[in-house]
């Protein structure tokens, strides 16, 4: 089964060059020339993992698009794609899992790609095991959903959101045995 990938870059020639590059090594790619188009596909269809470039109309169009693949009910894999490196932590409190830096040579780019779907996937597998997969996408929707309009987090909803789907499954805690008295 081939993984699908949904590129959003407002280049034209990047996106086309990565699209065949992708295509090439297996995936299937779809494309989308802006933020706006980005997250109707993301709407439309099941992506494995998403690559957005980071400006696009506006500065903000690629936190647009990170926001929108956070949100899909599917969780997938995001990486950021700018000419223009910034802090991890920036990258990273946006909700991108990889940053990607243009112009990239081809073989280290499917590398990266395939190293992040990897762990991506592992990371899912991990947290459908523990069940609180449901309830961390919907703190971390909520809190970007605020961070977008520029209120402060939510921090009970996100509680509450994490909270219920914790509270589902008991923990068992083991107790100190007693010494026996003689």
């Amino acid at each position: 089964m081939k993984r699908r990938v949904l590129l959003v870059d407002d280049e034209v020639a990047v996106l086309l060059t990565m699209k065949a590059v992708l295509e090439i090594s297996g995936f299937d790619v779809d494309t989308a020339a802006s933020a706006r188009e980005g997250k109707l596909s993301l709407k439309k269809k099941v992506y494995d993992m998403v690559i957005t470039d980071m400006r696009m109309e506006s500065d903000e169009s690629g936190r647009e698009v990170i926001v929108a693949a956070r949100t899909a009910p599917y969780h997938p894999a995001v990486a950021l794609l700018t000419a223009f490196p910034v802090a991890d932590e920036d990258w990273q409190g946006m909700g991108a899992d990889k940053m990607l830096v243009k112009p990239m040579h081809t073989r280290l780019l499917i590398q990266q790609i395939e190293k992040l779907l990897e762990s991506h996937q592992a990371k899912m597998k991990k947290l459908e095991a523990g069940g609180v997969a449901a309830g961390i996408a919907a703190g971390f929707a909520a809190g970007m959903a605020a961070a977008a309009v520029g209120k402060p987090t939510p921090v009970k909803a996100v509680v509450k959101a994490v909270g219920a789907k914790r509270a589902t499954k008991k923990v068992a805690t083991k107790k100190p045995e007693k010494k026996a008295k003689k």
